[in-house]
């Protein structure tokens, strides 16, 4: 799909594109919100939701 990946580098290099590429990356920079990303990301995977182990 080389169309998809041209539109979305397209919509990156776009203003509004840098705009949500900033916010995202102050977001990102906290630590509280790493580890809920992090969560999630583990819970869409199947790893779980949880920051800590589980038993």
């Amino acid at each position: 799909m080389p169309g998809l990946f041209s539109k979305v580098q397209q919509f990156l290099r776009s203003p509004q594109g840098r705009k949500y590429t900033d916010q995202a990356k102050r977001y990102a920079s906290d630590p509280k919100n790493r580890q809920k990303a992090q969560g999630m990301l583990n819970k869409f995977r199947g790893k779980g939701g949880g920051a800590g182990p589980r038993h």
